[in-house]
C-alpha cells in the first residue's frame, strides 16, 4: 500500500510490471497465511488451497500480459502429473481434492487437440522403470534411487508391454486407444518423495488416463534429474518453511 501511489504514478510497462509484482507478493502472503492456518489445524484442505493459488496466479499473469503486451497470451505450466492431470478423473477427486489441471479446464475449457489456439491442453508423463532423484521423507536429503518396475494392472505396465522405448498418445486423435484406456486402472505418481518399499500404498492411485490428460508421453526407462549443484545450499540456523512443530 505504501508503494501503490508511487507505482501508479509512473508510466510505461516497467511500472505496470512492478505494480503487478507487488500485488502478487501481497496475495502470496495472504494465501500463505491461510495455508499455514489450515496446516496447523490439521485439516486436509491445504492441497486445494495451494493448487487454487497456483491457478489464481496463472490467471492473474495471463491477464497482466494481455493488458500490457496486447494480444492473447499463452502459457506453458510445468508441474507434476498429480497437479496437471484433471483430479476429477482420479482417486484424488473422489476424496474431494482438486488440482491445477481441473481448475484450468473449468476456467478456460479444453483445446480440442491444441490446434485452435484456445483452451487447455494437458500432457502427462509415465515410465516403467529407471532412476529418480528424490528423498524418502519430507526434509530429507535428495538421492538417486532406482524406480521399481511398474505394477501389473497399471497404465505403466500396459505401456511397457507395448515393447516401445518411448511413444506419445494424443487421445482426440486416437479414439480407439482412448476408449480402450478409459476404464480406470492403477497409475503411479513419483514426486519429490519416493518410498520404493511402500510403493503400492504411497505412490499408486486409480485414474482414467484419457479423461485425466489430453495426451500422454511414455518413456519406458527414465533417468534421474541431476542437480546443477551437487551440494546442499547453506541454511541459516532456524530457517524453516514447513511447520514441523505441529
Amino acid at each position: 500500500q505504501r508503494r501503490a501511489a508511487d507505482l501508479a504514478g509512473r508510466d510505461g510497462k516497467a511500472a505496470a510490471d512492478e505494480y503487478f509484482f507487488a500485488e502478487r507478493n501481497a496475495q502470496l502472503v495472504a494465501s500463505a497465511e491461510a495455508y499455514y492456518r489450515e496446516m496447523f489445524a490439521g485439516r486436509v484442505d491445504t492441497w486445494n488451497l495451494r493448487d487454487t493459488h497456483m491457478v489464481d496466479t496463472i490467471e492473474a499473469l495471463l491477464a497482466h500480459l494481455d493488458r500490457t503486451r496486447g494480444g492473447q497470451t499463452k502459457a506453458v505450466v510445468w508441474a507434476h502429473n498429480s497437479h496437471l492431470g484433471d483430479a476429477r478423473a482420479t482417486q484424488m477427486g473422489d476424496g474431494g481434492e482438486l488440482n491445477v489441471g481441473q481448475l484450468c479446464r473449468q476456467r478456460w475449457g479444453t483445446s480440442g487437440g491444441g490446434e485452435n489456439g484456445g483452451g487447455v491442453f494437458s500432457v502427462g508423463f509415465t515410465t516403467h522403470t529407471g532412476t529418480v532423484t528424490a528423498a524418502d521423507n519430507w526434509g530429507g536429503p535428495a538421492e538417486q534411487m532406482a524406480v521399481n518396475p511398474s505394477l501389473s494392472g497399471s497404465y505403466e505396465r500396459l505401456f511397457h508391454d507395448a515393447k516401445l522405448p518411448a511413444f506419445s498418445l494424443v487421445f482426440d486423435k486416437a479414439a480407439a486407444v482412448r476408449d480402450l484406456l478409459a476404464p480406470r486402472r492403477l497409475e503411479r505418481a513419483i514426486g519429490v518423495i519416493y518410498r520404493p518399499r511402500t510403493e503400492r500404498q504411497s505412490h499408486y492411485f486409480t485414474a482414467s488416463l484419457p479423461q485425466q490428460f489430453d495426451a500422454v508421453i511414455h518413456y519406458d526407462v527414465t533417468s534421474a534429474v541431476e542437480p546443477l549443484e551437487a551440494y546442499a545450499p547453506f541454511e541459516p540456523e532456524g530457517a524453516e518453511t514447513f511447520p514441523s512443530g505441529v
